[in-house]
């Protein structure tokens, strides 16, 4: 199916999509990380669809405002796969090319290793693979790191502080390297837009993964991002991600922050058509 796309639904959820380029290109499906959305994406997309590649980016569950229940069972990662697994069905295109970063990255690693027949090549961003992430909390700095998550795991506690202290969380955001511009699109599409309790509600679900998420290998041919200059995640994480992958692996490392698709759009564009092209021969 050719048909550009707006949204898609599941579960009475209504989800939107940014859909570009060639209708009758590649497919490569694009995740979103929080505190962002498919916007974040856009200096990567119009890459890929200049070079030929249509580029599908949803909005994710607690960001689309069609796609916002309450409660954090709703954010559990299996019900955030099958959203995507919804979409992959929509577009009738599959497999596709799926790309992650930060969270999108955590929710592209669990899809590919639950429902590889829809995967043709993965690349993710920042966030390793989860077994890898467990790892390395006892072997590098990486649970100093993530302390905020458990801070984001709280009810109601971390959307009062961000909204009485909003100076603070664009600080916290500004030391990550996120750049004014994009800290500004936070306050206008999370905060603003209502989007902030169901965006943390992702982290306030982590306590209900199953180690079956952690310990899955992904067959799918794979490259792995990390940045040099990323606050949250360590190269450890990066460096054992290959334990965790049974088809070709390449890890890349490139200078910048964890903002990646933003920063370095360029490099990361020929990072992905370099993984699907590989995918070809």
């Amino acid at each position: 199916m050719n048909t550009r796309l707006t949204s898609f639904g599941r579960a009475g959820l209504e989800f939107d999509v940014v859909d570009s380029g060639p209708p009758d290109g590649p497919v490569v499906i694009a995740l979103h990380g929080f505190p962002q959305t498919a916007t974040s994406l856009l200096p990567l997309t119009a890459l890929l669809n200049a070079r030929g590649y249509r580029t599908i980016a949803p909005n994710q569950r607690g960001y689309s405002p069609g796609a916002r229940p309450s409660g954090r069972l709703a954010y559990r990662v299996p019900e955030l796969v099958d959203d995507v697994v919804a979409l992959i069905d929509d577009i009738d295109r599959g497999p596709v090319h799926l790309v992650g970063h930060d969270w999108g990255a955590m929710v592209a690693w669990s899809l590919a290793a639950a429902r590889p027949e829809l995967v043709r090549t993965l690349v993710t961003v920042s966030v390793p693979h989860p077994g890898a992430f467990a790892r390395s909390m006892i072997s590098s700095d990486q649970l100093l790191r993530s302390s905020y998550m458990a801070l984001f795991q709280l009810p109601v506690l971390p959307e009062r502080i961000i909204r009485a202290r909003p100076a603070l969380f664009d600080q916290m955001l500004a030391k990550t390297g996120m750049t004014e511009d994009a800290i500004a699109r936070v306050h206008t599409e999370i905060i603003d837009a209502g989007a902030l309790t169901t965006a943390l509600n992702w982290y306030r679900a982590l306590a209900m993964t199953t180690p079956r998420a952690v310990t899955e290998r992904v067959s799918v041919p794979v490259t792995h991002v990390w940045s040099t200059g990323d606050t949250a995640l360590t190269r450890r994480g990066a460096e054992l991600t290959s334990d965790y992958v049974t088809g070709d692996y390449r890890l890349a490392v490139l200078e910048g922050s964890h903002w990646l698709p933003e920063e370095r759009p360029g490099e990361l564009a020929d990072l992905i058509v370099e993984r699907v092209e590989s995918s070809r021969s």
